[in-house]
């Protein structure tokens, strides 16, 4: 199966910028598409960016123009990133790595962020 590790969350201020990893391991040859989701306080999971295998990057309404998905297929990881800039409070939320094959749909467990003053 797969397993994926996020880092990178924390405390930012309105404006700042933040860069989350999400590392893949275990059969990452069965991985296609990546992708970041977000759910913020009280609020449903929401999807942020994509990228494909070959490294196409798609990017929800939100996210389009300030946020930057970038992936590395190493030979036993994956590692996927989302750079984050111009963080607003509204982009307060637990993120989260996806990677599903086409066996299983794979989470992991999520990052923090909190964007405040």
């Amino acid at each position: 199966q797969v397993q994926l590790v996020e880092s990178g969350g924390g405390l930012v201020q309105p404006g700042g910028s933040l860069r989350l990893s999400c590392v893949a391991s275990g059969r990452t040859n069965l991985i296609e598409s990546m992708g970041w989701w977000r759910q913020p306080p009280g609020g449903q999971r929401e999807l942020v960016a994509t990228i494909t295998r070959d490294y196409w990057p798609n990017y929800a309404d939100t996210a389009r123009g300030r946020f930057t998905v970038s992936r590395d297929n190493g030979n036993n990881t994956v590692t996927m990133y989302l750079q984050m800039t111009s963080l607003k409070p509204d982009d307060t939320a637990v993120y989260f790595c996806n990677a599903p094959t086409r066996t299983s749909v794979n989470w992991g467990r999520g990052t923090h962020v909190t964007v405040s003053s």
